[in-house]
């Protein structure tokens, strides 16, 4: 049975640290309904597109949203199907997440069935390959990545899925879960096309199912598609390193992946922290009141903290002088935001209404 071969290296803990603390903000904030559904919204067009877009569809981010909305765009017919499929791939996840049991082919099959509807011949839609192939580099002809023979393919497959639905591997971080299968089937290459967007879409579907849907706030393959080249060069590292998938050693594509999630729900964290932040002032004051990103920051410390003082609210902008925190609080008891217990030096500030 597979069994992959990694390290939990420093690197690889501090981005699954970083991915623990933006998942608590974001599945604790204070979101409207309206807002939740603007995040959702966004991360599925920036799904859509960049998933695509990688693989060489031509479509723009406003040409996608457009398509996605139903508006006609002048454009290949195939780009066009091509960000249709893979609108339809992530409404699939919904159901194939809340499917009971363990994970299954059927589930890679249907995945693919719907990335590659009307693009590739019928008789290889949702059929693992029965020919070998190649990736070659464009111009050079230089063989970059050989699959494993097409014979292997179906047991490599059930070998994978039987390892992925052991009580030994569940126990591992569903974060290096999904980059392991993300890996393992790039690597694979089940089918004659599809292969990158099937892939990714599983490592989501594995991420979804085991506690870190997220709200759905959440696009990796925008930070694959930004830079494309370190993403084939993180497979490119373990790809050398044997023929044998079994045998490779996964630790530099995790410290990569695990560090793609961190950053895109570091972004992600930080947008929803402003939002919430805008939401709550809004409930209480009935309007949008307007603060500077330092009078943001010392708001959010306070609040979280329950009260603060000078001394701790120094240490939230230690690169700001006292005086300046001061006028940014005056400005905040002005508005009747915060409110100040206390008239020495050891008073303290703390949220109105509270």
């Amino acid at each position: 049975m597979y069994s992959p071969k990694y390290i939990i290296s420093n690197k690889i803990l501090k981005n699954i640290g970083k991915v623990e603390a933006a998942k608590e903000v974001i599945e604790n904030a204070p979101l409207v309904p309206s807002f939740e559904k603007e995040f959702q919204s966004d991360a599925i067009v920036r799904t859509v597109h960049h998933g695509t877009h990688i693989e060489g569809n031509d479509l723009t981010l406003i040409q996608t949203k457009k398509v996605l909305e139903g508006q006609e765009v002048y454009a290949r017919a195939r780009d066009i199907q091509e960000v249709i499929n893979y609108r339809n791939a992530t409404q699939l996840l919904d159901e194939l997440a809340a499917k009971r049991g363990g994970y299954e082919p059927e589930m890679l099959t249907d995945l693919h069935k719907t990335t590659v509807l009307k693009i590739i011949p019928e008789e290889k839609i949702g059929v693992l390959r029965s020919s070998q192939v190649v990736i070659k580099e464009e111009g050079t002809g230089k063989v970059i990545f050989q699959p494993p023979p097409f014979i292997e393919v179906p047991y490599l497959v059930e070998d994978f899925l039987e390892w992925l639905n052991t009580p030994e591997s569940k126990e591992i971080h569903p974060i290096i879960r999904a980059g392991i299968a993300h890996y393992v089937l790039v690597s694979i290459h089940p089918f004659v096309e599809g292969n990158g967007r099937v892939s990714r879409a599983f490592a989501t579907l594995i991420l979804m199912r085991e506690g870190y849907n997220i709200k759905r706030f959440f696009s990796l393959e925008e930070h694959f598609d930004a830079d494309p080249q370190t993403y084939y060069q993180a497979f490119a590292q373990v790809d050398t390193q044997s023929r044998n998938i079994g045998l490779r050693n996964l630790t530099l594509w995790l410290e990569y992946f695990t560090e793609v999630v961190a950053v895109e729900l570091s972004k992600i964290k930080e947008k929803v922290k402003t939002l919430s932040i805008d939401t709550r002032l809004k409930t209480r004051f009935g309007e949008q009141v307007s603060l500077t990103e330092r009078q943001v920051r010392l708001f959010e410390y306070v609040s979280d903290k329950g009260s603060a003082n000078m001394q701790d609210l120094k240490r939230v902008l230690p690169m700001v002088s006292e005086d300046t925190i001061l006028r940014d609080l005056r400005e905040l008891l002005e508005k009747n935001i915060i409110k100040k217990e206390g008239s020495t030096k050891a008073s303290r500030y703390a949220v109105t209404g509270r």
